[in-house]
């Protein structure tokens, strides 16, 4: 657990190093322009800073999985998570289908066939892995068949996100968009067509690595540890709104918190403790004069 945290920490390190660049440093680029370590620091930043707080995201997960459910069951999410998103935004970028028609600019690190960066598949395992796994200790809270609610619960977590994380990134008066769409929606000017990929694309790599798994995780492989998906959840929501927010975009950060933010600390009650409380029945006692 030691290296996963030391990677949130740079995880999280990288997503405030950005917030500072995107709000703070691009808009007032000029009151920088004459000191050159700030300049250098801007450059490393453009050229580095999109993708770097992706694979600390990745490497998180990665060895937060491998110590928790165990090396396969991680290696198998992240190939499939990486492979069958990588395949979808490959797709994305050259029909249209399942997103809708959009194209990713230069922010994000060099591009797989010169459209999609390396970097977006280890955001959609990242989150993916972390959504999955909040959904799993909810689901076993549930009861009933915690597979399909775990598949269904980690599918929503991971489509919240995209509900703020959508509008800031490419909303046309940011300093920096990381992609522009080619096509107009009705939610802030993404198509609705992109929220069904999204879950759709979603809910088959959970549910083909559930399948390869043969076996559900255990929420007490989770158990004392769920802050550390919550963590990684939370800190993108929270740079997501934060973008929403300078664009003057706040419905999608409540929309976030709500759908989101909210539902997924079910996942941090103490196992045994139900998120509606049940009232103690009464023990048996024999009535007086009876």
């Amino acid at each position: 657990m030691k290296l996963a945290k030391l990677f949130l920490v740079g995880h999280i390190a990288a997503l405030l190093f950005g917030l500072l660049g995107l709000l703070v440093v691009i808009p007032n680029l000029a009151n920088f322009a004459s000191d050159p370590r700030a300049m250098k620091v801007y450059a490393l930043g453009m050229s580095n800073g999109g993708a770097t707080h992706m694979i600390f995201g990745a490497l998180a997960m990665f060895a937060f999985g491998w110590v928790t459910v165990g090396r396969a069951k991680t290696i198998i999410f992240f190939l499939v998570s990486f492979f069958l998103s990588l395949t979808s935004e490959l797709v994305g970028t050259g029909t249209g289908f399942p997103f809708g028609n959009y194209a990713y600019t230069d922010f994000l690190g060099w591009k797989v066939m010169d459209r999609v960066p390396f970097t977006i598949p280890l955001s959609w395992f990242y989150l993916g892995f972390a959504a999955y796994l909040l959904g799993r200790l909810i689901a076993a809270r549930i009861g009933g068949r915690e597979s399909l609610w775990t598949l269904a619960i980690g599918v929503w977590l991971l489509t919240a996100w995209d509900l703020v994380l959508d509008p800031a990134m490419a909303d046309p008066g940011m300093s920096v968009k990381f992609w522009e769409w080619h096509v107009s929606g009705p939610y802030y000017g993404m198509p609705i067509q992109n929220l069904l990929g999204w879950s759709a694309t979603g809910l088959l790599y959970m549910g083909i690595s559930r399948l390869l798994w043969r076996e559900e995780i255990s929420p007490a492989s989770l158990t004392g540890r769920a802050w550390f998906p919550y963590a990684v959840y939370v800190a993108n929501m929270v740079f997501a709104m934060a973008l929403s927010l300078s664009a003057g975009l706040w419905p999608p950060v409540i929309l976030a918190i709500v759908a989101g933010v909210i539902p997924a600390a079910l996942a941090l009650l103490p196992r045994g403790q139900s998120a509606v409380p049940v009232p103690e029945q009464q023990a048996w006692r024999p009535i007086p004069g009876k």
